[in-house]
């Protein structure tokens, strides 16, 4: 796989196309509003203003056309986006870079409005993933730069600054970050390699975690981290980073979903649904990336990333069905299911962030249902919020980064039964799995916080957008900077970032 730097640049750069390939990407009314000058100095001298002209206003939408060789080619995107997708569309802008870019050094174009930058900035930098074991000699030696501009078109069409590119550079290495963690195998990636990247990222920024591990997680308490990873040759872990500055008003801890290989322990899946169950760790990935990013852009109030780590692997000491675990919620749940383990980690995990953290909004992300693909669609993560006003917040920032959302229903008093146990506080698994199973799994870890919580909580199952096919998205970054966009030094953040709900819904700036 050939290594690519990826730089977002303020400034325009000049190259022979013969040298360095260019590709330009825009709707067709967008691509229409550029002239040959506003290119001159990446098409000559090897394309004339004649030739440009001729095929920029032959682009139809979703249409790719070479203008030179394989060297410059205009991608023209979708003419209009539904009311569910972002107006950038990111998934069809990352194929046209995946199909389209010329080899070597490149420069990628992007003629948009202003408000669709930062979705296009994220979804380009998916399209070049970092994490590879390929041998051969051409792997190892190839290198390129590609250098990505935009236009701006429209009524507010200032041009994009050095700060906005610089924080679009912070978001995709972020993205890519979280991609790399997701795509690789648990042989290089298990809880230990895990928490060594989430040092290495406290270490980045100037802050110690804190990490408790193996038989210190069942003496503290955790009863459902320490269940779920006892059986594993690496220990489970809880790490926690956490930035507090000194004007900081409200606290916000993101728990993440940090399952390195999910077996389905006891309960062990079928040897075609186990493939790719590396993937299990996308909520932790995605939370550790957006972390980066968010302290990075100034992130002006706690915030807490709550990593919740563990393999759930077949052994001797692995929980058996029928079980009975002690959640550090001191609620005890009956294990029915030992395939249902990443509510089990992230019931501890949102408990911790409400005791011990006294967060007063807490969100949880993960892999966590099948599911969730068949609810809300491969594109779509589903969100399930104790607080209504963050379901328009939540898909409104889903349309502005290109990590689209979608709510689904909260109703615990029709659900939330389908946990019931005779002899525990509840089974970790549904009774009826035709009843509302993306909220059900969701609801069983908010009841680890309370249904009574008066702080905001959110949950965010992503398990069908954490990947495209073979590789990871680094899905949930981008979407959290958005989200809490308001509470980020970065203007291009503030600009794009949704209204959030005032203090007495459970959070305020």
């Amino acid at each position: 796989m050939v290594e690519t730097t990826l730089i977002f640049s303020a400034a325009k750069t000049s190259f022979d196309p013969q040298v360095q390939g260019c590709l330009i990407i825009g709707k067709p009314r967008n691509l229409q509003t550029v002239t040959f000058d506003n290119l001159a100095e990446k098409l000559s001298p090897r394309v004339d203003a004649a030739t440009f002209n001729l095929v920029l206003h032959t682009m139809a939408g979703s249409d790719a056309c070479p203008v030179w060789l394989n060297q410059v080619v205009i991608g023209a995107l979708p003419t209009t986006a539904s009311r569910h997708n972002s107006s950038a569309s990111p998934h069809f802008l990352n194929k046209l870079v995946c199909s389209h870019l010329p080899g070597g050094d490149a420069c990628i174009v992007v003629v948009c409005e202003r408000h669709d930058a930062f979705a296009s900035a994220c979804a380009i930098s998916r399209a070049f993933p970092t994490y590879s074991r390929k041998t051969s000699k051409a792997a190892k030696l190839l290198s390129r730069t590609v250098t990505v501009e935009f236009i701006l078109v429209g009524n507010n069409d200032s041009p994009i600054s050095s700060e906005d590119a610089a924080c679009m550079n912070v978001v995709a290495d972020s993205i890519r970050l979280s991609a790399r963690l997701v795509d690789m195998p648990c042989g290089d990636l298990h809880t230990t390699a895990f928490v060594q990247e989430i040092t290495k990222v406290g270490e980045e920024l100037g802050i110690v975690p804190v990490v408790i591990k193996g038989e210190e997680l069942d003496q503290k308490g955790f009863g459902g981290l320490y269940g779920v990873g006892k059986a594993a040759v690496n220990p489970p872990a809880l790490v926690v980073l956490s930035h507090t500055p000194m004007s900081a008003t409200r606290t916000i801890a993101w728990c993440g979903k940090g399952i390195v290989y999910d077996t389905g322990g006891l309960c062990i899946k079928a040897k075609t649904s186990m493939l790719g169950m590396k993937r299990d760790c996308g909520g932790a990935a995605g939370i550790l990336g957006a972390f980066r990013a968010a302290v990075k852009q100034g992130f002006t109030e706690n915030l807490h990333a709550v990593f919740c780590m563990a393999e759930n692997a077949v052994g001797p000491d692995a929980t058996r069905p029928d079980d009975i675990l002690t959640l550090y919620s001191g609620k005890t749940v009956e294990v029915n299911n030992t395939d249902a383990e990443g509510r089990l980690v992230l019931g501890d995990g949102v408990a911790y962030a409400k005791k011990d953290l006294r967060a007063d909004v807490v969100l949880d992300m993960a892999t966590l249902t099948g599911a969730q693909g068949i609810a809300t669609g491969r594109y779509h993560a589903s969100l399930l919020t104790n607080k209504e006003v963050w379901e328009p917040a939540c898909a409104a920032a889903g349309r502005a980064s290109g990590d689209l959302v979608f709510p689904i229903p909260y109703c615990p008093e029709l659900h939330f039964s389908e946990f019931s146990s005779a002899l525990a506080d509840m089974k970790n698994s549904v009774q009826n799995r035709d009843n509302a199973q993306v909220s059900c799994a969701g609801l069983f870890i908010g009841s680890h916080l309370g249904f009574d919580f008066p702080g905001s909580w959110l949950h965010i199952d992503m398990a069908a957008p954490a990947h495209m096919g073979e590789r990871a998205t680094g899905y949930g970054v981008a979407l959290l900077v958005t989200l809490f966009g308001k509470a980020s030094s970065s203007k291009l953040l503030q600009s794009i970032a949704p209204e959030l709900p005032a203090k007495d819904s459970g959070f305020g700036y």
